[in-house]
């Protein structure tokens, strides 16, 4: 995969692919998101990078398991220097994420609350169409 972009220091475009919706795209999710933040000069933050890349790789996972949609969007923008938003975007607008709580013995269903505990904030926006669930981390780089 090969991405072409400008370095925005904030607000958008930010960094944004269509992918299609299944759970090995989460590899090409990854991969954006490291583009994304050594444009930003954040690359060399590991723990920002890693939990970035984790969060990517659970909304990718939840699009894929819970909807029907055949594409789905990654973004990952700075609204602020000091945040970095990692989101992916579905045609699916009545498969809201929840949080549930799993067995010792589940295989799945732990995708959200690893978001919470790696995000400052996550949340899910309504769109007309679809929906975009989102997580932002502070990247504690003063501006």
């Amino acid at each position: 995969m090969t991405v072409t972009a400008s370095a925005h220091p904030t607000g958008h475009p930010g960094y944004t692919e269509t992918l299609p919706c299944e759970e090995a795209s989460a590899s090409a999710a990854r991969s954006l998101v490291r583009t994304a933040l050594t444009a930003w000069g954040l690359g060399e933050l590991e723990d920002l990078a890693d939990d970035s890349c984790v969060i990517v790789s659970e909304l990718v996972a939840n699009s894929s398991k819970h909807t029907a949609s055949r594409n789905i969007r990654v973004t990952v923008s700075r609204p602020t220097p000091r945040w970095v938003r990692v989101a992916v975007v579905d045609k699916a607008p009545r498969s809201l994420p929840a949080m549930r709580t799993a067995c010792a013995t589940d295989t799945g269903g732990r995708g959200l609350v690893v978001v919470e505990a790696l995000s400052d904030r996550w949340g899910t926006d309504l769109l007309g169409w679809g929906k975009r669930v989102w997580a932002e981390l502070r990247t504690d780089v003063k501006p």
